[in-house]
């Protein structure tokens, strides 16, 4: 029997954008699934061994967009949960988190039975999950918070569970070929928790007793103990673990890091020895760090989900998890303003759009096809400029610029445009400021902003940036700069400490074309500036 789509898909569902490939996949699984089916479950895994990272994140996000593509094509309900893996043991202390010595003393015990070495919640795990959550709540996403401890002592998995211990010696043939010989020689896919010192246990099983659901183990002692299975008194290794889990929660889509492509490929053998069908997936690639390696939790390299919140906003964010997924992008601070205005290019774009155009826009798909109406008409690096040229903290300072170049806008009518003015405010003061490299000018660059100057100094101050812009350009090659890219690099090393800058005429616009005359004069009388 077969799944019949609630409504049919329209003729042209923006096919360019993958969450709606995504989504594609997922009506083909259900035409092939039992027609009393009644929801699609998303799921999305969290390791809660170190602090939540904006790679977690990702994984909620790009969910999410498939989820709201896959609701655009069908009526089907669906449901989202994030699933953390919180009965893990603690394998190793963190690099980044305090009183590490006396997190040390509970390694091998789950980590919602670690203490909580920031003191705020009852474990651990139990800190970290209410990180991750908070920002998940912060951000709207419509999901179901799971807690691997929970369903375990709850009784949840128990049924598939048991399924595992009679499927035992069939796992047992998918996993020992992948381990060394050392380690299968005490593989078991059960772990059971020791009574005594609280530890996950990666114990030798020595006998299974499938009627009583019960295992009996030799524990660190060297003693022969007895536990059932079920309640929470084993959990699973993970790779058996994560196929345990689709086929108790009937899991229909996972996306996964392209890491875990081998173990994806396992846990679905497991999934099918347990009579569940693997769900459907989505493999991306991983985020870097400046220096180009794997971002992890416990070194806590790249950048964490507080940074970029304290700097640009939410919307960059889901825009940068949106872009290319299955390309490894090296995240890190320079790359938010670059986030930030190619949401705000989007976010023009989709007023003047049809409706298949619109769903090709990023921004249907991170505000779930409800985007914010509002026309910024002003960059983030122009505002980044400004704040630095303008040398102020105060939002009023910067506002009274904006105000001069887009009368109209107001922090009310234009919030959007209010919390950049703050992000810029905070981006340059801790990330733009401190490598700042102002240099002297040359002659030929001497000679040249002085005509600059000159000739900003002549214009009426309502002069608009194009006509700036096209000055910019005259003066570049009166001065013998064949490649205009030079003379407009020049000008950001000696009057921003950069080498690269805004559009030159926007920023004498928004800044003022005296204002801007101004600057110029004062790098140029600088003499504190180092030599070129």
């Amino acid at each position: 029997m077969t799944q019949q789509a609630a409504r049919p898909a329209p003729a042209e569902p923006a096919e360019r954008a993958w969450p709606f490939q995504e989504a594609r996949k997922l009506l083909d699984r259900l035409a092939r699934q039992p027609a009393d089916k009644k929801q699609v479950l998303f799921e999305t895994g969290y390791g809660p061994s170190g602090l939540p990272h904006i790679g977690t994140f990702g994984e909620v996000a790009r969910t999410s967009m498939v989820r709201h593509a896959f609701a655009a094509l069908s009526d089907m309900p669906t449901r989202l949960i994030a699933f953390s893996d919180d009965m893990d043991g603690l394998r190793k202390v963190p690099d980044n988190v305090p009183n590490r010595e006396a997190l040390a003393r509970h390694l091998g015990k789950p980590l919602t039975s670690v203490p909580d070495p920031f003191g705020t919640h009852d474990s651990f795990g139990a800190h970290n999950n209410a990180r991750l959550r908070a920002f998940l709540d912060a951000f709207g996403f419509d999901y179901e918070f799971a807690s691997s401890t929970e369903y375990y002592q709850a009784g949840r998995f128990d049924a598939a569970l048991l399924a595992v211990l009679n499927h035992y010696e069939a796992i047992l043939k998918v996993i020992l070929p992948t381990l060394g010989s050392e380690r299968s020689a005490t593989y078991s896919p059960f772990l059971p928790l020791c009574p005594r010192s609280g530890r996950v246990l990666q114990a030798p099983v020595v006998e299974l007793k499938v009627a009583t659901g019960t295992i009996v183990y030799r524990d660190e002692d060297g003693r022969l103990e007895e536990v059932p299975v079920t309640g929470g008194h084993c959990k699973l290794q993970w790779k058996a673990d994560w196929a345990m889990r689709w086929v108790a929660l009937d899991v229909d889509y996972e996306m996964s890091g392209k890491d875990l492509i081998d173990s994806v490929k396992l846990s679905s053998q497991i999934c099918r020895i347990l009579g569940g069908r693997p769900p459907d997936g989505f493999t991306y690639e991983l985020f870097l760090d400046e220096k180009g390696e794997k971002i992890s939790k416990s070194r806590g390299n790249g950048l964490t989900i507080e940074e970029w919140l304290r700097y640009a906003s939410p919307e960059s964010l889901s825009l940068y998890m949106y872009q290319q997924p299955r390309r490894a992008k090296r995240l890190y601070f320079d790359v938010m303003p670059r986030a930030v205005d190619d949401y705000l290019g989007e976010l023009a774009k989709y007023p003047g759009q049809g409706e298949d155009e619109r769903k090709a826009n990023p921004v249907w798909h991170i505000h779930s096809g409800r985007p914010p109406v509002e026309a910024v008409p002003v960059s983030f690096g122009l505002l980044l400029n400004l704040a630095g040229t303008a040398g102020t903290e105060d939002k009023t300072v910067l506002w009274g610029f904006i105000r001069r170049y887009a009368p109209e806008a107001t922090p009310e009518t234009h919030p959007i445009l209010d919390r950049l003015v703050g992000y810029a405010i905070a981006y340059f003061r801790d990330i733009v400021k401190p490598a700042r490299r102002f240099r002297r000018a040359t002659a030929l660059e001497r000679a040249a902003f002085e005509e600059l100057a000159a000739a900003l100094e002549a214009m009426p101050p309502e002069a608009d940036g194009e006509a700036v812009q096209n000055e910019l350009y005259a003066l570049g090659r009166k001065h013998g700069y064949a490649n205009l890219r030079d003379w407009f690099r020049a000008l950001y090393e000696v009057l921003f400490g950069d080498s690269q800058g805004p559009r030159m005429g926007s920023f004498a616009e928004l800044y003022g074309v005296k204002q801007t005359a101004a600057l110029i004069r004062a790098r140029l009388a600088d003499a504190a500036q180092p030599a070129a």
